[in-house]
Parts: C-alpha cells; sequence; structure tokens
C-alpha cells in the first residue's frame, strides 16, 4: 500500500477502504508516514469529506491505536458524557454528581482546555489538593465506593488522535464533521462506558455553528456509538452566548457548587437537569428520560448530588472545605470592570469572544504548554434579553496580571452588542438525537 495513492484517492473525492484508513492511522502513529503527507490527507478529506462507513473506519482505527480501558470491575451500567466543547461549559462538575446520585455510576476521563475552550482537567485542579491522575484500580475502587471519579486521559487512549488532532490544529483541517466524529468517538468508544451522552454546541462559541450542521454532527456520533454497541445519545445544545455568568476555571468551579446548591442561573441549571435526567435514563435507573429529568432535580432539592460532590472531592484528594469556603480557591489580586456605553438590551454576547478574553486574562492556553492562572476569568452580569443602562457593570475581568486584565477587558467590551429593542435568548436545547 502506498500513502501517495491514497491522497490522491481522496483528493480526487474516492472512498478510501477499511483497510486503507487503518495503514494511514497506524503509519502515522507509528511515525512511519511524515506529517507533510498526513497533511495532505486531512486536507483531502477536509475538501472532499468521508462517507459513513470510511467515518466509522477511521474512528475505530484510532480507537484502537491504544488502550481499550475495561471498566467491568466497576458494578453497574457506566455512562460517559462528553460536551463538543463551549464557554463557560461546566456542566460535568454539576451532572456527574446528579447522575451518580442516583445510582448511576460515573467514571470519566476528561481532558485540557486548548485556545478558547476550557478543560474540565484545568478546573479541577483548580481544587486545592485535588488529583486528576489516579492508578487504575484507585479510580475503579473510588467509583464503587463513592459513585463518581473523574481523571484526566492517559496518553494510551487513542494516541492516533491526540497526533493527528495537533495537526489538524495547525493545518486549518479542524472543523470537519468525520474528523470531529473520529476525534471525539474514539476517545469515547476507547473509555470503557456503557453508554453515552453527548452534548453538541451549537452557535458562535462552537465548532458547528448553526443547527443544521450540529444536527448532522449529532446524528453521526450517536450512528457510531451505537455500531459499536453503545447506547449513544445527543443533546443539541446553545453556545451562541456563554454558559452561565462565570468564564475561567476556579470562577466555574464555584458556579458548579452553587448550583449543587440550587442557586445557579437558571440556563446552566436546565441544562444539567436535563442531560442528567439523560444519564440516568440511559444508565437504567429511569424507564424514560421524563423520569430521569425528576430523578435529577430531586437530587438538587434533597443535597444528594452536592453530598456526592463532596464524597468526589475528598476521593480524589481535594478539600471539601471549599463548598462552603471559596476563599480557599486560587485568588486574583486584579478586577476590571466593563461598563455599558448607552442605554438598551443585551441583543447579542459573543461567545468566542468571550472565551477569548477569558484565555487573554490567564484562565487558558495558546500552546498545551502555556501555565494557567487558576483564579483568572470572566464574570457576566448581563446575559442576552437584560436591560442595561449606560454606566451600569456589564462583566468583571479577574486575573493575576493587570496588563492582561486590562488587555482582555478590552477584548470583552467588543463581545457586547446593546440594541434598543429587548431581544430573547435563543431555545437553550434544541433537539434530542438517539432518545
Amino acid at each position: 500500500m502506498n500513502m501517495n495513492d491514497i491522497i490522491i484517492k481522496k483528493r480526487d473525492g474516492g472512498v478510501l477502504s477499511k483497510e486503507e484508513i487503518q495503514y494511514f492511522v497506524t503509519g502515522y502513529t507509528k511515525g512511519e508516514i511524515p506529517d507533510y503527507q498526513a497533511s495532505a490527507l486531512l486536507m483531502a478529506i477536509y475538501f472532499k469529506g468521508m462517507d459513513k462507513e470510511e467515518t466509522y473506519a477511521l474512528t475505530t482505527a484510532m480507537r484502537d491505536s491504544g488502550d481499550i480501558v475495561d471498566l467491568s470491575a466497576i458494578k453497574g451500567v457506566k455512562v460517559d458524557k462528553h460536551s463538543t466543547g463551549g464557554v463557560g461549559d461546566k456542566t460535568t462538575l454539576i451532572v456527574g454528581p446528579m447522575a451518580a446520585a442516583c445510582g448511576v455510576p460515573i467514571a470519566k476521563m476528561s481532558g485540557r482546555g486548548l485556545g478558547f475552550t476550557g478543560g474540565t482537567v484545568d478546573k479541577m485542579e483548580s481544587i486545592p489538593g485535588f488529583k486528576t491522575t489516579l492508578e487504575e484500580q484507585e479510580f475503579m475502587d473510588l467509583v464503587n465506593k463513592n459513585g463518581i471519579s473523574v481523571i484526566g486521559q492517559t496518553g494510551s487512549i487513542a494516541p492516533a488522535d491526540k497526533k493527528i488532532y495537533a495537526l489538524r490544529d495547525v493545518t486549518g483541517t479542524v472543523e470537519n464533521l468525520s474528523l470531529i466524529t473520529s476525534s471525539v468517538m474514539s476517545k469515547k468508544l476507547a473509555s470503557g462506558s456503557d453508554a453515552i451522552v453527548l452534548d453538541v454546541k451549537c452557535g458562535d462559541g462552537a465548532f458547528m455553528e448553526n443547527l443544521e450542521e450540529a444536527r448532522q454532527l449529532g446524528q453521526l456520533m450517536v450512528e457510531i456509538g451505537n455500531s459499536d454497541g453503545k447506547r449513544t445519545i445527543a443533546v443539541i445544545t446553545d453556545m451562541d452566548q456563554p454558559l452561565g455568568r462565570a468564564v475561567g476555571n476556579s470562577l466555574e468551579v464555584i458556579e458548579a457548587i452553587e448550583t449543587l446548591k440550587g442557586n445557579g442561573p437558571a440556563d446552566i441549571t436546565r441544562l444539567s437537569e436535563t442531560l442528567a435526567g439523560i444519564m440516568v435514563y440511559a444508565g437504567g435507573k429511569a424507564d424514560s428520560p421524563e423520569q430521569g429529568h425528576e430523578m435529577a432535580k430531586e437530587s438538587l432539592r434533597n443535597g444528594s448530588a452536592l453530598e456526592k460532590m463532596r464524597l468526589f472531592i475528598q476521593g480524589q484528594g481535594g478539600d471539601p472545605a471549599i463548598l462552603e469556603d471559596t476563599t480557599l480557591f486560587p485568588q486574583h489580586t486584579f478586577a476590571v470592570e466593563v461598563t455599558s456605553p448607552s442605554d438598551g438590551f443585551i441583543e447579542k454576547i459573543r461567545a468566542r469572544q468571550v472565551g477569548v478574553a477569558s484565555q487573554h486574562a490567564g484562565a487558558g492556553r495558546a500552546t498545551k504548554d502555556d501555565v494557567i492562572d487558576m483564579a483568572a476569568g470572566i464574570y457576566l452580569n448581563k446575559k442576552v434579553g437584560d436591560a442595561v443602562l449606560e454606566g451600569e457593570l456589564l462583566a468583571t475581568v479577574y486575573g493575576n496580571d493587570e496588563a492582561k486584565a486590562a488587555a482582555a477587558a478590552k477584548d470583552l467590551e467588543a463581545a457586547y452588542e446593546i440594541s434598543d429593542t429587548k431581544t430573547e435568548p435563543r431555545p437553550l436545547i434544541k433537539e434530542i438525537i438517539g432518545l
């Protein structure tokens, strides 16, 4: 088999065989195929696309490039949850404890953030003492004991994805349906859970900016998950403005805690209840998504989800006192306010621009080696549809570098649009695929 022939075949719109895709994935992962040939094939795929069979073959080849996690030692139906990435998306830290409180074992591997999107592992590491790396047996023991454990992804899970994604990131080939699907699902299929709930973001702060693209992505991921024997459900949700009010690591953990206490913003609370309810249903603890939804809501009302969060933090070496005392989190030294230039209503908050502002404040990475300021971030005082007066506070940028915070505030100003007429926020939950 010849790599040049494979590139030309896809360049000319041909359908690659399972064997040709396997040859590429194996050869590139082992370093036998150079970056320039891999880049050429990725660009050909970007422009010519892949059909479902090709996408499934790429996904399984990437899945099989590393270890397949065996979670059979954990009792019950394990349900994983994955978001395709967004701004202010701290739902894992909320839905994990909620689903666990309803009896669903949560054994999850999460990633770090890069660019304007945040990563769950970074958020967890803002908790004093919290360990995101555990030995396999300790990880499983914690799930059996407490019902939940979330750790960072290991390099042995789908190493082909890590290498291919790094190349896509610098060759303009990220936003492709088949490449996104194979990247997400190769890791999910290798992670060992029995069912998968996908939060597919749609809007300005997402890879898929319109509903039709998000629907295609959700349907393809559901089909691939089900084909591999995993019950898979996708929820298409809005990411045209940031989720909740907090953007940034420790700020988002604090908002997650407040949500578990029943004091969270309406949007993050509603989305968390929906996702957790579907997880409870997929895990066999409810007879319908509606019943699962009610069980999830009850876990907030009766405090059992908050108690699972306490056990989760304590089990991984974190200080559970943060649930009552937020001053134990890393603290900022600078706060820069962004105020409204006029009277009116918030018409739009560009999610991607807010994410970039948060990154510039120190809360995110431009490269994988950047050091994050755990206290840096943004708090949004006004959301879409809110009335505002000239000079009134729109948002605040926090950080430990005055120049960075000031620059981020300028970025944030550009994210807001104010109009004379009231705009209703777009529907938060757009569609559910796979129920």
